[in-house]
């Protein structure tokens, strides 16, 4: 069973968000095993061309390792950064890029997927 869940809301809200810069994408993912990687790989391959198409480049591409808070473990951590909002949900809604998603799913077992804005170190808490 997959615990992978869009939150139409959350889209509805990134949808009307008024900010019209760049986005960064927060991706956490947790792969099914040797197979599952593998499939998210394909994924990648396949969107990668969906991503640029809109002007969307791979930030950072990390394998977390040590757990230094909390419990959740990960098996990849990903920042996308997209243009604007209006870019990622282009390419989100192409039906192209639509097809490749299902190895996206056959890949991943637990996914986080966070719209990020960025803010000055001396704005936190405002």
């Amino acid at each position: 069973m997959t615990e992978i869940k869009s939150n139409p809301e959350e889209f509805r809200k990134l949808a009307k968000n008024p900010h019209d810069g760049p986005v960064v994408m927060l991706n956490l993912l947790k792969f099914r095993g040797v197979e599952g990687q593998a499939s998210y790989a394909r994924y990648t391959r396949e969107a990668g061309g969906f991503v640029e198409g809109v002007g969307g480049k791979v930030l950072y591409l990390g394998k977390p390792d040590e757990l230094l808070n909390g419990e959740e473990t990960w098996d990849l951590l990903m920042l996308v950064q997209y243009p604007s909002r209006k870019a990622f949900l282009a390419m989100a809604n192409n039906p192209d890029y639509l097809k490749t998603h299902h190895f996206r799913e056959e890949g991943v077992e637990r996914a986080v997927l966070y719209a990020t804005d960025p803010i000055k170190f001396k704005e936190i808490g405002k």
